[in-house]
């Protein structure tokens, strides 16, 4: 291979990025996405006797609000807290009001550490997900009539140890999320 070929195909690859930008409907709509197809995957057929499986769709929105504070309104809680109700099993407007919640907590942790690093954020994710599981637990003994909420120990230590996995697949679909697409 010669120096000439190797100048074109440079040329050819600087030419497929230039004039290119990601699409908008894969750029805002892959988190809200994601994010709903999570919220289905506790929608399986494994039965249990005890909570094990770690709330996916709530570690999703806590991975993209903290990768990307800008990307999901503070209002986003509202319509994807409706969406997990529909497909968790948790007494109905149980996720509006924790999500809601979640996305009002996040919005002051924000504030208050305008820069974080990972470890920061995993343990705002520690807190947020052991808060969510323990309240989600509360409400959901005061709809059944017996709290168990000693029950929710394996799920939420799947879920603190899950945590940096989530991250990972938020990070690279975030990736994919800005693939320049679009031809301006």
């Amino acid at each position: 291979m010669n120096l000439r070929n190797l100048d074109e195909t440079g040329d050819v690859i600087a030419r497929k990025r230039i004039n290119r930008a990601p699409l908008p409907l894969l750029a805002i709509g892959l988190p809200w996405a994601t994010i709903m197809l999570a919220s289905m995957a506790s929608f399986s057929p494994i039965i249990s006797s005890a909570p094990v499986m770690p709330p996916l769709a709530y570690m999703m929105l806590l991975a993209w609000r903290m990768m990307r504070p800008g990307m999901l309104p503070l209002w986003a809680g509202l319509p994807l807290g409706l969406f997990d109700d529909l497909y968790s099993g948790m007494p109905f407007g149980s996720g509006i009001v924790l999500w809601s919640g979640t996305m009002l907590a996040m919005e002051l942790i924000d504030e208050k550490f305008l820069w974080r690093g990972f470890a920061q954020d995993w343990l705002a994710a520690c807190a947020l997900i052991s808060a969510y599981l323990l309240l989600g637990s509360v409400l959901a003994g005061i709809a059944t009539g017996y709290p168990l909420p000693l029950v929710i120990v394996p799920q939420t230590l799947v879920s603190l140890a899950l945590y940096p996995v989530v991250t990972r697949v938020v990070a690279l679909l975030d990736r994919v999320r800005l693939l320049p697409l679009k031809r301006l």
